[in-house]
């Protein structure tokens, strides 16, 4: 068994130990209320609004400060079993196996892990005060120029989204100060030669049906070198339009719906 210990008691480490060692540092974790890994071979037993058993593998087993549990197989993003936070946590030492045990009380659920060998155990003492900040997806991004049009440009008034034409769809639709009408084609992430020609697509669907100049918008956080050159060529636009601000828009018109703006 070999022990690691860095960053004043952050984190300790145990590979390959003996059951008894696991077990002893996984009830410490359990005291101290940190973070605990454990990589091995196990087997889970889940009892509650249904039953399950998932038979032995190798797996991580994930217990958080807050009581959460996950399992998780070598493969996949989800947890194969899981535990939200408030359970209450056991340990258990046998001759041949260390066991887990998970217990909620409303609704009464548990989930027992048992190993029969382990790779790993890790404890640590982790702090997040983080904000978390999801960043707009391109729907959004429409939304927030519906919301606030000065994203676009001063004086830009939306008139429709996600217009139909005969190409697609139109990202959004409207008119600027000087009453001409705006074809804005969004993108969240940088915009290249292929967002150039789809909105060129757009512009020429548009011009044989309006009776007024029609301009091409491409919004994006950024425009790349070769849809740079394509755009001047096809007399189109760029507006930076950055999706963190959008995001921000959006919580500050939270509830707000596209319906009662276009009632305005």
């Amino acid at each position: 068994m070999a022990e690691v210990k860095v960053q004043k008691e952050k984190l300790t480490v145990l590979t390959n130990p003996k059951l008894e060692e696991a077990a002893a540092a996984i009830e410490k974790a359990f005291a101290q209320r940190k973070t605990l890994i454990v990589a091995g071979k196990c087997r889970v037993r889940y009892a509650g609004r249904a039953n399950s058993t998932l038979e032995p593998g190798e797996r991580i087993l994930i217990i958080k400060a807050d009581g959460s549990l996950l399992v998780h197989r070598p493969v996949g993003y989800e947890p194969v079993n899981w535990q939200p936070s408030g359970s209450v946590f056991h340990v258990h030492a046998k001759a041949d196996a260390v066991e887990v045990h998970a217990v909620r009380q409303k609704p009464r659920e548990s989930v027992t892990v048992t190993f029969s060998e382990i790779f790993m155990v890790a404890v640590l003492s982790l702090a997040d005060s983080g904000e978390f900040a999801l960043y707009a997806s391109e729907e959004d991004m429409h939304r927030a120029i519906l919301l606030q049009p000065s994203l676009l440009e001063e004086g830009f008034t939306p008139i429709s989204y996600e217009k139909k034409v005969e190409p697609g769809f139109v990202d959004v639709y409207g008119m600027d100060n000087h009453g001409r009408l705006v074809v804005v084609e969004v993108k969240r992430r940088i915009a290249g030669k292929e967002a150039v020609l789809q909105l060129a697509k757009y512009i020429e669907a548009i011009k044989g049906k309006a009776d007024r100049e029609v301009r091409g918008v491409l919004a994006a956080p950024a425009l790349g070198k070769d849809g740079r050159r394509l755009l001047a060529m096809l007399g189109l636009e760029f507006k930076v339009l950055d999706p963190k601000k959008c995001a921000e828009i959006l919580r500050k018109t939270e509830g707000k719906k596209l319906e009662e703006f276009f009632k305005q």
